[in-house]
């Protein structure tokens, strides 16, 4: 044999022996990790249920409880998503049935443990559930409709075991061809030909099914992964070194993944600018559920690797500035948690869990961050930003301002959960109130966002701060008056003085100003009810009292209202409160407002459609703010510091 040929053949069998060898390392490495493997067939869908086959890690107890979680990270509220389990067995290697004790809404006792091999169970959908128990917000909730859409929030899907959370999951997902899985995940495998079979059901392989997989490290992980599988809707696009995906399901086709993305990259640029040029994530997942049905509520919730987003459906103009909003708040959440946290998230109690007291940097900061980055890269004007705070503090004036906020953190579950709401409003306050402070006490150098990150370097993903020890390593970092400051307005039940804050950048605490906001034009001084066909119908009482909206809309006094932007007013009662909420959460996202009224042309009864481009309205606000023409140089100097990029 040649000499070129045996050398060929040699490096031939030394490469086969090196795959061999990795792939028995592989499978030594998995045994030992004791992995949880789940297999869900979405493409059998019964009466908006999926079945869930799980091969358990092997199980050392004779008894051992199985979970789904109480709650999440992030939603602070109680959601019990065992609610949507039913039918749930255990078998043994044999196939036989191990006795299995459901506890409660969230657990299941299981005997002879030692023997479980296998755990199968039904998944209910929470969008369409009439089951009793808490209502879970959209974003952390699950929808399965077939042939549409399937929302996986891993929180309602998986279950693990009493004490082991810390294992491994592997998760295969069986779908349709034309189906696609966004999510903040990489997968190990996408699109392989479906060979696995559920017990449930008789799969053999077919060429218009196929199987994702996925590996995460532990349960923690798992829970802060949602995924959404629709027909293939999406965009990419790069940030610094992160490669964004961003994907959409709108029923209707309203908007596109490409739309969105464009909307959002220049502030995910900015975003990136802000941070330093370099993300703490390579990858990234912007998940959007576009709903055409009527709303109460609509949102977003964070996760480390990807932020999901329920929506009432529209075109994109109407939802520009509010996509930019959402995504510069849920995308800087890529700093904290997940780079900086309490041990209390870092290793999440999900059915008993123990609150941190820092939900001002968890959501307050975030959501500071999220207006501060579009002022200082130009994506709102000075004045726009001023009235995003000024709309912070009128909001924030609804709540407890004597509740220390370390307080409201500890009680966001149950005592305090009324006052959740104010980690946005004054939250992100306390975050302006300590960047300035900061810049004043470091002559411009040294303001919130370096403050985190040299709190993201000393801790990471992988390391927990001591819940109780933060204000003092902030102090290390900093100044020792931002301890007593700490201690004052987030620890303590002093409330902020705005005026005292504000002033430092020559800026004026106006009392009895005005604001913009959208309006929903009807209110008590501009109705009445009257009867029309036998029923009574809202009618247009005084248009001397119509806002700027109602003047274009051109609504005259007498004019009955039967329709707004479209739906049908429904009777008077406690359906029209509803519909009104359902109305108002609407309006930012229309481009045009219209009524559909009966109004009495020259003695004739006539039905006539009146519209008029959405338009926000100065609305009276008990303050605002607004700058000093007269500012110091002092003044001047140190606001440039706060609101201009030249600054870090």
């Amino acid at each position: 044999m040649p000499l070129k040929t045996r050398f060929k053949n040699n490096l031939m069998n030394k490469s086969k022996l090196i795959t061999l060898l990795v792939a028995m390392f592989l499978s030594a490495s998995l045994w030992a990790a004791n992995p949880y493997k789940y297999t869900v067939d979405l493409t059998k869908i019964v009466d908006d249920k999926v079945y869930v086959e799980l091969s358990t890690p092997k199980i050392k107890q004779k008894e051992i409880t199985f979970y789904l979680p109480k709650i999440i990270p992030g939603t602070y509220a109680i959601a019990d998503y065992g609610r949507m389990i039913s039918e749930l067995k255990a078998y043994d290697k044999k196939g036989r049935e191990i006795s299995v004790e459901r506890l409660d809404d969230n657990s299941w006792k299981i005997k002879n443990a030692k023997k479980l091999r296998k755990i199968t169970y039904w998944v209910e959908d929470t969008y369409d559930t009439q089951k009793e128990g808490p209502s879970i917000f959209q974003p952390a909730g699950t929808n399965i409709e077939a042939d549409k859409n399937i929302i996986v929030n891993p929180s309602g899907f998986f279950g693990y075991f009493e004490g082991m959370k810390k294992e491994p999951f592997e998760l295969n997902f069986i779908r349709e061809k034309d189906f696609y899985g966004a999510t903040g995940l990489k997968a190990d495998i996408v699109g392989s030909m479906a060979t696995i079979s559920l017990s449930k059901e008789n799969n053999s392989s077919d060429e218009d099914k196929f199987v994702d997989r996925f590996n995460v490290e532990d349960y923690d992980r798992l829970v802060d992964s949602p995924l959404m599988y629709s027909k293939v809707d999406t965009a990419i696009v790069r940030v610094a070194n992160t490669e964004v995906l961003v994907a959409s399901y709108s029923p209707n086709n309203k908007v596109t993944a490409k739309e969105i993305a464009e909307s959002i990259s220049e502030v995910l640029d900015a975003q990136s600018k802000f941070l330093g040029g370099e993300l703490p994530v390579d990858k990234y997942a912007f998940i959007f559920y576009f709903t055409d049905q009527p709303v109460q509520s609509f949102g977003a919730l964070e996760h480390s690797y990807s932020s999901f987003y329920f929506m009432p459906e529209s075109t994109i103009g109407p939802m520009n500035q509010q996509l930019r909003d959402f995504a510069a708040h849920e995308f800087f959440h890529i700093v904290t948690p997940l780079n900086i946290h309490s041990e209390e998230i870092g290793s999440f109690d999900f059915n008993d869990p123990k609150m941190s007291r820092h939900l001002w940097m968890y959501e307050g900061m975030t959501e500071y961050f999220a207006g501060s980055v579009q002022v200082k890269y130009g994506l709102v004007s000075p004045q726009e930003y001023l009235g995003m705070l000024s709309q912070k503090m009128v909001i924030a004036g609804q709540f407890k301002d004597t509740l220390a906020f370390t307080d409201l953190s500890l009680g966001a579950l149950d005592q305090y959960a009324d006052q959740y709401y104010n980690v946005y409003q004054k939250g992100a306050l306390l975050g302006a109130a300590l960047d300035i402070k900061l810049r004043k006490l470091s002559d411009g150098a040294y303001g919130v966002q370096n403050m985190m990150a040299d709190l993201s370097k000393k801790y990471g993903k992988d390391v927990s701060f001591k819940d109780e020890q933060l204000f003092d390593e902030i102090v290390g970092l900093t100044y020792p008056e931002i301890g007593e400051f700490l201690n004052t307005y987030v620890a303590g039940n002093t409330p902020l003085d705005y005026k005292e804050v504000f002033d430092q950048v020559g800026v004026d605490v106006v009392l009895d100003g005005t604001t913009k906001q959208y309006s929903i034009v009807l209110n008590q001084s501009n109705i009445r009810v009257i009867q029309h066909d036998g029923k009574p119908y809202l009618s247009i009482g005084n248009d001397q009292a119509m806002d700027d909206m109602g003047r274009a809309l051109k609504l005259q006094n007498g004019d009955i209202l039967i329709k707004m932007n479209g739906e049908e007013f429904p009777p008077l009662g406690p359906e029209i409160n509803t519909f009104i909420t359902d109305q108002f959460s609407k309006i930012p996202q229309l481009e045009t407002f219209t009524f559909t009224v009966i109004r009495d042309i020259d003695g004739e009864k006539k039905e006539i459609v009146l519209s008029a481009p959405n338009q926000q309205v100065d609305v009276p606000t008990p303050l605002s703010l607004a700058f000093n023409l007269g500012a110091s140089p002092e003044q001047l100097k140190l606001r440039r510091y706060w609101l201009e990029i030249a600054a870090n």
